[in-house]
């Protein structure tokens, strides 16, 4: 998921408390109430809050300067920060664009594409296709591509038309096709719809690795990022990869893809790049997409005012090297299928959860009314906000979202907790939703 928006306007509408300080896992509004931050925000806060190593290095920047602006100069954090993810990503994933977040990050993406093709010659290369049940932004461009009804309803006929795709969903395969058969099919559908639209025509495909905030985590199923990535190559498409919610090292691999065994021509980060510290965000592409920009002008042609800003990449250093120092992203990947058990446990005696999902510390849980149909509750029953609401009562954060199943309909919560969580505080996060969710279960007559 690129970008955050509200869950529902009735939550954007609700009077919110007021935020005093965080520690850890631990916030604390200015009443003294705590509450235990389950989802990382919108999985965003990979050290958790307060991590005086951060704070003291973006402390230590602004006594030097919080930004040199990127026409005028380079700088230590910006070099340090490229080389760092570089090396992270591997394969030839050595360029980037540093943005203030997700959104920014997946514009970013789609107008590297469109030069990358017009500095080939390519110009009549210039729509996308995209999926179902998928987020990847609150910009016009982003919400183009994102298949979120709620959150497309009030821009309607002022985005750009863009082909989507079935949702890879192995819990909700397409009509008629086998959960095994999933991956095929949904890749073919790529192959199909470039062909009718004519691969001349198609610029790049965007999709999210590991679904977020649209689908509850949903993972790609086994081999169906291999397939799209030979269709790609074959039809001289640009294959996006957007991990931006998935990605620096969420799922217990550094880039999302790394499960699948493929790289992306361009992908976006955010969210755990820069670990809420300050607003970071990247477009990172490969020397294949970067050779024809550099050659033809010189560089890419996208980016704004505080592009690479340098207080920003600081906050990403320091988040980065306390990752890396620490084997965060080993301890995610080791932990993951314990912590995922653990919420079942939790759960245990639930019979309205459907499916469990996701690697590492990216979790989704959907909740139906009949397990055997997957038949999901009636949309007017609003479910996952009053999830949303009994957990934020019981001091616990978490990230329901509405509308999964088909726009409207489907109910599904979100546990993102930070890189560093101790087991004692992964088991509170689940005993907390679980009593959460049986409770509005109970508001529901279920």
């Amino acid at each position: 998921m690129a970008g955050e928006v509200a869950e529902s306007t009735s939550v954007a509408a609700a009077v919110l408390p007021k935020i005093a300080w965080g520690k850890g896992l631990v916030l604390t509004d200015v009443e003294g109430r705590q509450y235990l931050d389950g989802s990382g925000g919108p999985a965003v806060y990979c050290l958790g809050h307060g991590n005086e190593e951060v704070n003291q290095a973006i402390k230590d920047q602004l006594d030097r300067i919080a930004h040199g602006y990127r026409y005028n100069f380079t700088s230590d954090p910006l070099e340090e920060l490229t080389e760092r993810v570089g090396r992270l990503c591997g394969g030839t994933l050595r360029q980037m664009v540093f943005v203030s977040g997700g959104s920014e990050a997946v514009e970013s993406a789609l107008k590297l594409a469109l030069q990358y093709h017009a500095c080939r010659g390519e110009m009549s290369r210039r729509r996308f296709i995209s999926r179902e049940r998928s987020w990847h932004g609150n910009t016009l461009g982003a919400l183009a591509l994102s298949g979120f009804r709620e959150r497309r309803l009030s821009f309607e006929g002022a985005l750009v038309e863009v082909p989507r795709l079935s949702p890879a969903n192995v819990y909700r395969p397409p009509a008629g096709v086998a959960p095994e058969d999933t991956g095929r099919h949904c890749a073919q559908e790529l192959e199909d719809k470039i062909l009718e639209m004519g691969p001349e025509n198609v610029a790049a495909f965007v999709f999210e690795p590991v679904v977020g905030a649209a689908g509850g985590v949903v993972p790609a199923p086994p081999g169906y990022a291999r397939r799209i990535r030979e269709i790609c190559d074959r039809h001289g498409v640009l294959m996006i990869a957007d991990e931006v919610m998935c990605g620096a090292g969420r799922c217990g691999t550094w880039r999302a893809l790394e499960h699948d065994g493929v790289f992306p021509d361009i992908m976006t980060v955010a969210k755990g790049l820069g670990g809420g510290y300050l607003p970071l965000g990247a477009a990172i592409y490969a020397d294949k997409v970067a050779e024809p920009i550099d050659a033809v002008d010189g560089g890419p042609q996208t980016g704004h005012t505080f592009t690479g800003h340098t207080a920003a990449c600081a906050a990403g250093v320091a988040v980065q090297r306390i990752v890396e120092r620490d084997g965060l992203v080993e301890r995610v990947r080791e932990k993951g299928e314990a912590f995922k058990q653990t919420l079942a446990d939790a759960f245990g005696g639930i019979d309205h959860v459907g499916d469990i999902r996701g690697r590492g510390f990216f979790i989704g849980i959907e909740i139906v009314r009949d397990r055997e149909s997957k038949e999901p509750f009636p949309a007017d029953k609003a479910l996952y906000l009053k999830i949303r609401s009994r957990a934020f009562a019981n001091g616990l954060i978490c990230y329901p979202s509405g509308g999964n199943v088909d726009g409207i309909g489907g109910d599904t919560i979100i546990v993102a907790p930070p890189y560093n969580a101790t087991d004692d505080e992964l088991i509170e996060i689940a005993a907390r939703l679980g009593k959460s969710l049986r409770q509005a279960l109970a508001d529901i007559g279920a």
